[in-house]
């Protein structure tokens, strides 16, 4: 996976982001899906219903990128 670079990522769209207020955990490639899978219990400052709604982003984003993912929901992962 590559870097993001704050340059491109200013050009990244909201919807790409796992949280996309906060724009925490961009979601716009395999790579990085995996990635907001692997890292998304260490997001801090977010509630549990930003959460509900960053896993089904998420969800879609690996359903898109063919991305395997095992968890129902969230708080299944380890």
């Amino acid at each position: 996976m590559s870097k993001i670079n704050e340059a491109s990522r200013d050009h990244i769209a909201d919807e790409d982001f796992a949280f996309p207020k906060e724009r925490k955990e961009p979601i716009h490639d395999a790579a990085h899906v995996r990635n907001a899978i692997a890292r998304f219990k260490q997001v801090e400052g977010v509630s549990d219903s930003e959460r509900d709604a960053a896993w089904k982003r998420i969800q879609s984003a690996a359903k898109k990128h063919k991305v395997e993912l095992n968890e129902q929901d969230w708080r299944e992962l380890g």
